[in-house]
């Protein structure tokens, strides 16, 4: 495959201004910065003219490798506050770390357009809830546990993996629908996004992919990974300081619609058109 120079830049600085917004949306809307990256990952491979139908694998792979670092940045800031919820994190961590391990596993079996199909799917319900979704809305009054915390936490790990994302775009709504007030939600997210992210990046580090693009780990692409970490690290505490001075009512709902926009081209590309 023959690279154009001059395209390989305009990639690369196309990648740092989507790893800044990642690590800034990381921070402050506790959504997982591989929201914005798997179809921003798909949407560059594509104009590289690089096809495999591994192609949505390497994708996921590259953003849960990036999502170790930024969780682990977003968390430490939002522990400095005192807004983590450890009780929350350490009783989840065994599920989530589960659905996860279990999604490495199912991931590797299929196809990018189902993949495709998937990530579309789901980010179209994160989106609509993001768009119409009320701080009022609740389900209980606290964190399920017992056989509810059994059910749900293997659940957000698998559905995450199998977005490339960290915990807080399911995890967030989660917690908020439970009575965590939603800083607490956004901060405890981003530990749920490490959870999610480190038996996962282990998993496919060891996946073989025939076909990948130059300096692929297993279905990690390492460049890639590079420069997305190399502004994630500057954006996310910025991200999490924001997340606590403001309520970002107004750019969860612009962001909620884009989201939506995504899922549906993500869908119309699955399907074939």
């Amino acid at each position: 495959m023959t690279l154009d120079p001059t395209l390989l830049v305009w990639l690369f600085l196309l990648l740092l201004v989507i790893g800044a917004l990642a690590g800034l949306l990381a921070g402050l809307l506790g959504v997982g910065g591989g929201i914005v990256l798997v179809p921003a990952f798909h949407y560059g491979f594509t104009l590289l003219r690089f096809e495999s139908d591994a192609l949505m694998q390497i994708c996921i792979a590259t953003s849960l490798a990036t999502i170790v670092v930024t969780s682990a940045r977003s968390l430490h800031a939002h522990d400095k506050r005192g807004a983590v919820d450890w009780a929350i994190l350490k009783s989840w961590a065994p599920g989530i770390v589960i659905g996860a391990a279990i999604a490495v596993v199912v991931a590797a079996q299929l196809g990018s357009g189902t993949l495709q199909a998937i990530f579309g799917g789901l980010a179209r319900i994160v989106g609509l809830y993001m768009t119409f979704g009320r701080s009022s809305w609740q389900i209980a009054p606290q964190m399920p546990g017992g056989m509810g915390r059994a059910a749900a936490s293997p659940l957000i790990g698998f559905l995450s993996v199998l977005m490339g994302i960290g915990g807080g775009s399911f995890g967030v709504p989660f917690m908020t629908l439970h009575g965590v007030p939603i800083h607490r939600a956004v901060a405890t997210a981003a530990g749920f996004g490490l959870l999610i992210a480190v038996p996962s990046v282990i998993g496919f580090a060891l996946l073989s992919v025939p076909v990948h693009p130059p300096l692929t780990l297993g279905a990690i692409n390492i460049p890639t990974f590079l420069v997305i970490v190399s502004m994630t690290l500057l954006t996310a505490p910025l991200g999490a300081r924001l997340a606590h001075a403001t309520r970002p009512v107004l750019l969860k709902r612009v962001f909620g619609a884009f989201l939506i926009l995504v899922a549906l081209n993500m869908l119309r590309r699955a399907l074939g058109y």
